[in-house]
């Protein structure tokens, strides 16, 4: 099985219109490359104007979404909004939502079923903390994250997000071993055409070492998705990004 591989940035709450000279100026360091899959998730504020600046060669995503419809919840957006802006994508479940909104598996299973039932693809999130690992729970954590976060149904275009929690935002990163074993595990508890990706700390220095890594299907990129650069130089490390 040959899985289309996605490389996914993740601005988390930075960036202002100014910003959006980066998405222009990662479309033009990216012309003529194909063979991966390329998104962007900004903050909710730039969802309209970065599908505008983005598209074609770009997809846009929400952050986050809340389940159900309309209502009164005042600051909440639901998938159907993210939809309505041009999003085609939705992050959900990310460890900092998990640990700074007390967000749980059931939580999280729901925000993908909201998004799926928008025509969204979600990218789920899973990772254990530093102690986790220590004590020898990473892959029974990260599996049972899986079972619990996907939604009945869920469609095989779900993507996967194996982000450590203890490497997001630090500059640790894991052993390509390590990124090995939890990818190993992950993929006995998907269906072989789901996508995985791997997020903590992803640059372009180590961008192709993750990328050369069996069972990964791509990457979530936290800051270095905010300069084009940076991001531009990651998917270009990943092998199927030739060019025309």
């Amino acid at each position: 099985m040959t899985r289309r591989p996605l490389i996914a940035g993740n601005w988390k709450m930075f960036g202002r219109k100014a910003d959006l000279g980066e998405i222009t100026a990662l479309k033009a360091a990216l012309l003529g490359v194909h063979g991966v899959d390329v998104a962007l998730c900004p903050p909710a504020t730039l969802l309209s104007a970065a599908v505008a600046a983005a598209q074609p060669e770009i997809t846009i995503g929400g952050q986050d979404c809340r389940p159900g419809g309309d209502g009164a919840f005042t600051g909440d957006l639901n998938a159907e909004m993210l939809a309505d802006a041009g999003a085609l994508w939705c992050i959900v479940g990310h460890s900092e939502r998990r640990q700074g909104h007390g967000e749980t598996d059931a939580i999280v299973a729901e925000k993908a079923k909201a998004a799926i039932d928008a025509g969204l693809t979600p990218i789920i999130c899973v990772g254990e903390t530093l102690e986790q690992r220590r004590a020898g729970k990473a892959v029974d954590v990260v599996t049972g994250q899986i079972r619990r976060s996907l939604p009945p149904g869920a469609r095989v275009t779900t993507v996967v997000a194996y982000e450590p929690v203890w490497a997001i935002g630090t500059g640790l990163t894991p052993t390509l071993e390590e990124i090995a074993e939890i990818h190993a595990a992950a993929r006995s508890a998907l269906p072989v055409d789901m996508r995985i990706l791997y997020g903590g700390s992803v640059k372009p220095a180590n961008a192709a070492g993750i990328f050369g890594v069996e069972g990964v299907d791509g990457a979530l990129v936290g800051g270095a998705s905010l300069r084009a650069g940076d991001f531009s130089a990651i998917v270009r490390a990943h092998p199927a990004a030739a060019r025309r």
